[in-house]
């Protein structure tokens, strides 16, 4: 299972920043300690075209100039650098990366990523550029040339915080269909209209979560045909996350990170995961919870190896 890094790209943050920058290279460091089986590539840059195809020029324009206002930069939360720009450029880069090798070897991931609170024209919530939504878009052009049909998109966002930037991207885009799985009371405080809300209580717990996650992958399967999975998986649902305000256990976090790498398998639909948030009180627990959810991806990617005789997309 190949997978794409960019924490050397180090984002450089004023003492105190809550931003838990450390958790990206512990990550890595942990697969490559307990999961060698996974193969960790270094992230490519996105290039400004890729960029446009879900930010309009003039935000990344002023990003990537430094023209941007105060108020703006305060609303993503990063102070501005170039350094800040380049990780943001590798973070899309590996989710991009990322969607091409699950599309032809069935998984594959980001050890980053899921940056849903950026839109077309801000950013927002820790997020410069909206990696899923620039992926999706890539794929989906790159499928119609090579293939001459149309890739219908899910994205699957289980990050305890609603994806309402990716939601108003593809607000009214048919080929591409989000769910939200996240807290009601949790930022951010004005909710986007995704094609498939479900907003979760203060406390829920994995009994409570994983009905409505069975419940909302239901209602997608019939609503919608994917051909290609984007899967937020944040590690921030978790009981001991400082930003969370959910109850779920590690176990809790790991089933419903099987039942989503169930759902994609029995209907053979390439799944590309990105870690999304996570804030725990300890910094290792976020890193584990991340490094369970590889173990689970690694054991589905190599499901997909053991019939290669059913190449991704010929059966599409």
């Amino acid at each position: 299972m190949q997978a794409f890094y960019s924490d050397h790209f180090v984002l450089p943050l004023p003492p105190g920043h809550r931003f838990p920058m450390a958790k990206y290279a512990m990550l890595r460091e942990s697969i490559a300690q307990q999961l060698p089986d996974i193969a960790l590539l270094e992230a490519p840059a996105a290039s400004d075209g890729q960029l446009a195809l879900a930010h309009t020029p003039g935000y990344i324009e002023s990003l990537v100039s430094g023209q941007m206002s105060a108020v703006a930069m305060r609303e993503i939360g990063f102070p501005w650098s170039e350094l800040m720009v380049e990780r943001a450029r590798r973070s899309v880069g590996a989710t991009v990366a990322a969607v091409r090798a699950a599309l032809q070897t069935g998984v594959a991931a980001n050890l980053a990523g899921g940056t849903h609170h950026a839109y077309a024209d801000k950013g927002g919530g820790f997020c410069v550029f909206n990696d899923v939504a620039v992926a999706a878009r890539l794929a989906q052009a790159e499928w119609q040339q090579q293939n001459r049909r149309p890739l219908n998109v899910a994205v699957i966002d289980l990050d305890v915080h609603q994806g309402n930037g990716t939601a108003h991207i593809f607000q009214r885009d048919d080929s591409v269909f989000t769910l939200s799985l996240h807290g009601d009371k949790n930022f951010p405080f004005r909710k986007e209209a995704s094609d498939l809300d479900v907003a979760l209580v203060d406390g829920c717990g994995d009994a409570d979560y994983l009905v409505a996650l069975e419940q909302a992958l239901l209602e997608l399967s019939q609503r919608f045909e994917p051909r290609l999975v984007l899967y937020l998986a944040g590690a921030d649902p978790y009981q001991g996350d400082r930003l969370g305000r959910l109850a779920l256990t590690e176990d809790g976090l790991e089933a419903r990170d099987r039942r989503v790498f169930d759902w994609c398998h029995e209907r053979r639909i390439p799944i590309a995961f990105v870690m999304a948030g996570g804030y725990g009180r300890q910094i290792e627990e976020t890193v584990r919870i991340q490094s369970r959810t590889f173990r689970l991806g690694l054991s589905y990617a190599q499901c997909w190896q053991d019939k290669p005789g059913q190449q991704v997309g010929l059966d599409f």
